[in-house]
């Protein structure tokens, strides 16, 4: 039987190799946190962006709300270990 820190890593294995996979084909990768208000997440770009967005359910699209410095793209690449 696999322990917690065992299947938590493989997961996360598998979260990263995603995030891979969508860079490669030109895709974003969404980053979700508590942080943000409900609604909202980062969206990561191959080229090394970050924009925060608001889900707009009405147009079922999203709404950059800003994108974040270098500075601010690094910190949360760091925070969820990206």
């Amino acid at each position: 039987m696999k322990t917690y820190h065992q299947l938590a890593a493989k997961g996360t294995q598998a979260v990263l190799r995603m995030r891979q996979q969508k860079f490669r084909n030109g895709y974003p990768f969404m980053i979700n946190t508590k942080e943000l208000a409900s609604g909202q997440c980062y969206m990561e770009y191959p080229d090394g962006r970050i924009n925060q967005v608001v889900i707009e359910t009405t147009s079922r699209g999203l709404k950059v709300i800003r994108e974040l410095s270098s500075l601010e793209a690094d910190t949360l690449r760091r925070q969820h270990q990206l």
